[in-house]
Parts: C-alpha cells; structure tokens; sequence
C-alpha cells in the first residue's frame, strides 16, 4: 500500500507549507447604478490557523505509518 504512504507524505508537506506560506484574498466592495460602476478591491494575506496545520501533519504522520506497515 505505497498509495497511503505517499499521500500521508503529501499530507505532511501540505501541513508544512501550510505553516510559512500566506494565502492571498481579495475582495471587491462597490456599488453600481446603471452601467457606471465604483468600487474598491482590497488584497489581504492570511495563514491558515496552526491547528488545521499541526491536524494535516498529524493525519500525515498517522497515514503513513498505516500505509508502511503494510
């Protein structure tokens, strides 16, 4: 069962990268009358919470095992 060791060993790198890496979003706040349109995007730059990432690594970890052990 090597398909469960690699996808607890991708499931460890997600939970990894979930760690350092921002996840970029944007919205778009406006109003519109007729064809004309105003409006104002805005970027923002957030982490996923630790806990979600230490459940991946955790859920990784325990996949792996399981697929090597069989």
């Amino acid at each position: 069962m090597k398909m469960l060791l690699y996808a607890g060993l991708l499931l460890i790198a997600l939970g990894i990268a979930s760690l350092v890496v921002p996840i970029p979003h944007s919205e778009t706040e406006g109003i519109k009358v007729g064809d004309a349109k105003i409006g104002v995007e805005t970027s923002h730059s957030e982490r996923v919470s630790p806990i979600i990432s230490v459940v991946l690594i955790a859920g990784g970890i325990a996949i792996s095992i399981a697929g090597a052990r069989k």
